[in-house]
């Protein structure tokens, strides 16, 4: 009896202490596994940190060598120019050559000419002209014969068209759509027409001397929409010059012969405004330079005084740049460079005769027909050196420091190293 009594017992106990122990192995399997995935998420985090701190320093590490690349190329000094190609031209003698959109224009009083940088003919346009006068805004350009009746207008594809006027030409501008602002000469009145490239009549407004003054400058907007004219006038004995503003828009509409703003300023004579886009505008009287600015009805943001007589003035799309004669070096001539917001950027001394000052994105270059000299928008001098033939023309090309250089005989493609 006793011993089966034993035999009915041991098996709970046994099979309590196998559950324990299951019980214990599965919790101590749990707490492993617990442990493993923590450690996993861990290692796995700690992964990612490695990963994202590597990816930051290789960032970090190509940024530094792109600036230090960058820093050594916008600091580096030009020293030689190397000729990429050259093609042989025949240049009509006594034609005039301007740098004309990447082109080469070439006009003279019996007709104009467009070549490519290969020196191939583009187009051709025959006239008879005994004054012409050119006007470029950006990709158009226009030719008129000075008192004449004719004025042509083109693009660097060809011939867009010609207006034929009624009065003589007395002045005009042209504006990047093809629209022309012409000043035409009266009897008793000066009469501003503007036309579009194929001719035809858009709109015009009558001057006289009396009511304004004698136009001295027009200038017009690439979108041909704002006209700006600085008249000559004499008030109560004393001498006055008005810049005066047109709009040939919707806003001009409803205002007196479409003008919309103008500044007046005595003793002084304004000959030259120009537009620099179509919301910028300046202006250079002996005394000061003015800047303007509005699409609409322009107003003067800014002026500044000049106490030297300005030899020359240059502009590009950006910047205004006022030659004088150096008082201060041992240069001949002083650049003062302005930007189209009327702030002063810099002056830089130079010490050559220059035949023309371009201004190309950030660089302003100074030539002759034997010497260049090149800037960096910060006044650091790029390149200084001789040409090795006689230069007629340079013209900056959309490939950063190449250049088309027109000699008398060749169009060459310059690089500078």
């Amino acid at each position: 009896m006793l011993k089966y009594m034993r035999t009915q017992i041991f098996p709970k106990e046994e099979e309590q202490r196998m559950t324990n122990v299951r019980d214990y192995l599965k919790k101590k399997k749990n707490r492993q596994d617990e442990q493993y995935r923590i450690s996993y998420r861990e290692k796995i985090k700690s992964h990612k940190f490695t990963i994202f701190y590597r990816t930051i320093l290789v960032i970090i590490l190509i940024a530094a060598i792109i600036a230090a690349l960058y820093f050594q190329w916008k600091n580096k000094i030009y020293t030689q120019i190397v000729v990429m190609s050259s093609a042989e031209v025949n240049i009509t003698q006594n034609s005039s050559l301007l740098p004309f959109a990447g082109h080469l224009l070439t006009y003279s009083k019996d007709g104009a000419g467009c070549m490519d940088i290969k020196g191939n003919a583009v187009w051709n346009q025959t006239f008879e002209m005994q004054n012409p006068m050119v006007d470029m805004c950006q990709n158009v350009v226009a030719i008129g014969d000075y008192n004449g009746r004719s004025i042509y207008v083109m693009d660097t594809t060809g011939v867009l068209g010609s207006i034929t006027t009624n009065k003589p030409v007395r002045a005009f501008r042209v504006a990047d759509n093809g629209v022309v602002a012409v000043v035409l000469d009266d009897t008793d009145a000066t009469w501003l027409y503007l036309y579009d490239a194929k001719g035809d009549e858009l709109a015009y407004i009558r001057t006289t001397m009396k009511e304004s003054g004698y136009p001295v400058s027009v200038s017009i907007s690439p979108n041909g929409q704002l006209v700006c004219i600085s008249y000559l006038f004499v008030d109560s004995g004393q001498m006055k010059s008005s810049v005066a503003f047109y709009n040939f828009g919707e806003v001009g509409k409803n205002s007196s012969n479409n003008y919309v703003s103008g500044y007046d300023y005595a003793n002084v004579i304004v000959p030259l405004t120009r537009f620099l886009d179509n919301k910028s505008l300046f202006a250079v009287s002996d005394d000061r330079i003015m800047f303007y600015g509005g699409a609409q009805k322009p107003v003067v943001t800014t002026e500044s005084l000049i106490d030297d007589s300005v030899q020359s003035v240059y502009y590009g799309e950006e910047y205004v740049g006022l030659v004088f004669i150096s008082t201060e070096s041992s240069n001949r001539y002083r650049l003062d460079v302005y930007h189209k917001s009327g702030e002063f950027k810099q002056s830089i001394e130079f010490d050559i005769e220059y035949s023309d000052i371009l201004f190309h994105e950030d660089q302003i270059i100074i030539y002759n027909e034997s010497e260049c000299h090149i800037y960096n928008g910060s006044g650091v001098e790029k390149y200084g050196g001789r040409f090795d033939q006689t230069v007629l023309v340079m013209i900056p090309q959309s490939t950063k420091y190449r250049y088309m250089i027109v000699t008398p005989d060749s169009i060459d493609t310059i690089e500078l190293q």
